[in-house]
Formats: C-alpha cells, structure tokens, sequence
C-alpha cells in the first residue's frame, strides 16, 4: 500500500447515511477503496470521543477495511482508535495491517488483549505478529497464553525467515488411510470445534505420520460412505519446512495447488500451506524485484524522509561512479567534438536510447529467470532472441534518427556514423540486459538488484565509445 494519510480537511461536506446497511456502501467505492469520506467520519468521531459512533462505523467494515482504515490515520488518531476494536476483530486486523503500522501499533495494545487476540488467528499470521514484537512485550504475550498455542507459535519461530515453516500453519486435517468416506465425515462433525477455519484437503497418512495422499472435501462429499480414503486420495506435493517461500510459491503455480502438505526432515506431516499464503507470497515477492530493479526499498504510507534517502542513495552514489567512468571514454575525442559540435546533442540521445533497451531486455531477463522461463537449457536461444531484437529496434532506430539528421543537416556520412552507433549500442544494450541478470543469478546474487547498476554503465560507456568512435572513423 503507498497512499498517503488523507488530508481531511480537504473533503468536501456530507451529510453521513445513519442505517449501518448504508454505510457498508457508502464506505466502499465501486473498485472496493475505502472512500476518503468515511475516513473523516472515523477522524471526526474519534475527535468528539463518540464510542458509540465509532463502533457503529468500525462495524460497518470487513477487517481488512479496517486495516486500510489505519493506514490513512494519523499514529494519535490509530491509537485511540484501537481500544474500539473488538479482539476477534483485532486479529484479523491485525494479519492485514502493513508490518510498519503493525509494528507501530503492538506497542499500545495491552499483553492480555493481544494474547486473547492471537488465540483468534491462525498459527503462521500468529506467529507474524509476535514476531514484529519486542523481547518484553512477546515475553509477557507469550506468557498469557494457553501452552498449546504458545508452543505452536514458538515453534514456527523457529524457522528460517521466508520459509515453509513460517508459512504454514499448523492446523490442519488428517486421517488414517485405512480409514473410510464415512468415519473420515463423522470425525469432523465430532471435532468441529477444533478443525481449522479453512481446509480443502484431508491428508491421508500412514502410520508413521508420512502423507501419502489427499482427500479433496469434494471427493468426500460425492463419495459413498463406504469407500476407503484410498480409493479417493490423490497424489500430493509434499513441501519440506526449510524450503524458501518463492519456490513454494512456484510449486504452487506450476501445479495449480490449493493446498499442500508440509513436511519436516524425516517426512512426518507437521503443517499446510493454502492459497490464500501464497497470494500473499507472490505479491511480497513481486514487489521485492520490482522495487530491486529501480534500486529502492518500499516507501510506505509513513515512511521517513531520512529513511528513504538512506535506501536510495548508495545506489545513486554507486551510478555516479560508473557514469564517471563511462564518461572518461569522451576525452580522447575532445578535438574531434570541438570541430564536430552536433555530437554533443546526439551523445545524451543515442545513450538515453541505449538505456532503454536495456531495461526493456534487463527487465524480460529477470522476469524469466522468477519464473523459471529461463534456465540452462533454453538460455541460449533466449539470448539469440534478446540479440536479434536489439539488432532489428537498432537499425529500425537508427534509421529514423539517421534520417531525421540528414534532413536538418545534409551530411550523409554524419547520418551513416548515428546510424551505426544507435544500432552498435542497442546490440550491446540487449547483450547486457540479458546476460548481466543471467551472470548475476549464477553468482548466487540477486539479479534484480545488481543488473540495473550494470546495464546502464554499459549503455552509456558503449554509447558514447559507439557514436565517439565510429565518427572519428568515418568523419576523420
């Protein structure tokens, strides 16, 4: 989420509907955004202290409004705020909340409300916020709840960041596979109360706790009584805890999975993983490789100035060294330019044209690669095909700027020389584009990190090496 707080001085008066059924549709625009209005509803009712108002308004509300709701308060108004929130719905709020407010946030809700709290949740987005937690503050959390959940949650903990183990949850369904239709539907009508809010599969297990199989709850529904799990289960993807949360989110994807069993080291079932995590997954995961080509971390909506400026300018820094040495290549060219001054105005041009293509190749290039599209076996012919694009955007380039030139100038040779130079440099620009992130992921780095410092160093260094060059060939 990037919006700003709403300035709510700003909105225009409104006389606010009063039937809660109308406020469910007042709070939501037509593409499902909370609307600004009711934002200054909230503000103002916090403002005269009206509890009930502000309950009647939080009510009108799904959680992850809720959560939205937050996002556009001030940090005072968000405080007070929160005594209103019931606990069952805080949880949920809770899960939704952007890491920075919850953070922000945890320090103000007290020990036993929190713990009551997470007792509502499911183990993995328990575990989330207590881990957003100061040492004291989870101690004491920790310690008000029951040991079962305790456990569940200091377990999950202690797996690896980004990783099955702290994905999944612990709650999950499981029978025995010689168990039939009917004994597998009576255990959960008998145990409702402890079945996890959300399942679509029961796992089928051997005696050694290892899942062999799957029950969709499809399947038990049109099955007949009498049929042996066995019978009904399909093949699972078994998901070990240690595995990183990315190639989780690929299994899923390839395979078009609901849910999935996980598993630890000796194959013994101790959680799942559903859906609904994954499209967490995703999202996180995109936004990381898209905030990493432009060198950035995420600013969000309370992001300090000093902290983005600490996140931004290593990058900036690390891109004015290389355009300083890209730009040591002009020097040698000083007397040629001197007599040629209608390169000054087409260096800027024929680099900036450069650096386009690269990101455009840079971009498909780390694409591929998170998505598993490109590999060791289809590299080389996505390499071929990145060459021959640059080589066709070069000349169909080259040729409208070589053109457009000889019209205002009336030097053919002048002409010839930026054509070859926009069509050398956005040759280069696909060969960097495409093989820096290929050569970065087989270091083991992160090629959408480190690429794009790479790639507009060598568009620019070949930019004007290209255009320098070919015009004291040519010109001289």
């Amino acid at each position: 989420m990037s919006r700003e707080t709403v300035d709510l001085a700003q909105l225009p008066d409104r006389t606010p509907p009063e039937a809660e059924e109308d406020l469910e549709d007042f709070a939501l625009g037509e593409d499902y955004a909370l609307n600004p209005e009711y934002t200054r509803m909230v503000a103002d009712a916090l403002e005269r202290g009206d509890t009930e108002r502000l309950r009647e308004l939080l009510g009108a509300l799904h959680p992850a409004d809720i959560a939205d709701l937050m996002g556009f308060l001030s940090g005072d108004d968000r405080e007070e705020l929160l005594p209103h929130i019931d606990p069952e719905v805080l949880a949920e709020v809770l899960s939704e909340l952007d890491t920075e407010i919850r953070e922000e946030l945890l320090e103000h809700v007290p020990s036993a409300t929190l713990a009551k709290a997470l007792g509502e949740m499911d183990s993995d987005d328990a575990a989330d916020v207590v881990d957003d937690l100061e040492a004291d503050k989870r101690a004491q959390v920790l310690a008000a709840m029951p040991d079962l959940e305790r456990a569940a949650i200091e377990t999950t903990l202690s797996y690896g960041e980004e990783t099955a183990g702290r994905l999944m949850q612990r709650e999950f369904v499981a029978a025995p596979q010689f168990w039939t239709v009917g004994q597998t539907i009576d255990h959960l009508q008998r145990e409702s109360d402890d079945l996890p809010e959300l399942f679509f599969d029961v796992y089928v297990v051997d005696p050694a706790y290892k899942p062999v199989g799957a029950a969709p709850v499809s399947h038990l529904l049109r099955a007949h009584r009498a049929t042996p799990l066995a019978q009904i289960m399909e093949q699972v993807n078994e998901i070990p805890v240690d595995m990183d949360q990315e190639e989780v989110a690929y299994i899923f994807d390839k395979y078009h999975l609901i849910s999935a069993p996980v598993v630890e080291p000796g194959g013994r079932l101790v959680g799942q993983i559903t859906v609904d995590d994954i499209v967490g997954v995703i999202q996180e995961e995109t936004e990381e490789d898209i905030l990493a080509l432009a060198g950035v971390t995420d600013a969000g909506r309370d992001a300090g100035v000093f902290g983005i400026v600490r996140s931004r300018l290593p990058w900036l820094l690390a891109n004015l060294v290389t355009e300083a040495i890209a730009v040591t290549v002009i020097s040698p060219f000083q007397p040629m330019i001197a007599k040629i001054v209608v390169l000054v105005m087409l260096l800027p041009i024929v680099s900036s044209l450069g650096g386009n293509a690269g990101t455009q190749a840079l971009t498909v290039a780390v694409r591929a690669i998170a998505s598993r599209e490109l590999n060791a076996a289809n590299a080389l012919r996505i390499v071929a095909r990145e060459l021959s694009v640059g080589l066709l955007n070069g000349a169909a380039v080259g040729l409208m700027l070589g053109g457009g030139l000889y019209i205002w100038q009336h030097d053919l040779k002048l002409s010839l020389v930026v054509f070859l130079a926009v069509l050398a440099n956005l040759f280069v620009a696909a060969l960097g584009g495409i093989l820096a992130p290929i050569v970065l992921e087989r270091l083991g780095r992160d090629p959408a990190v480190s690429s794009s410092v790479v790639v507009t160093f060598m568009t620019d260094f070949f930019g004007f090496l290209a255009l320098l060059g070919i015009a004291a060939l040519i010109l001289l």
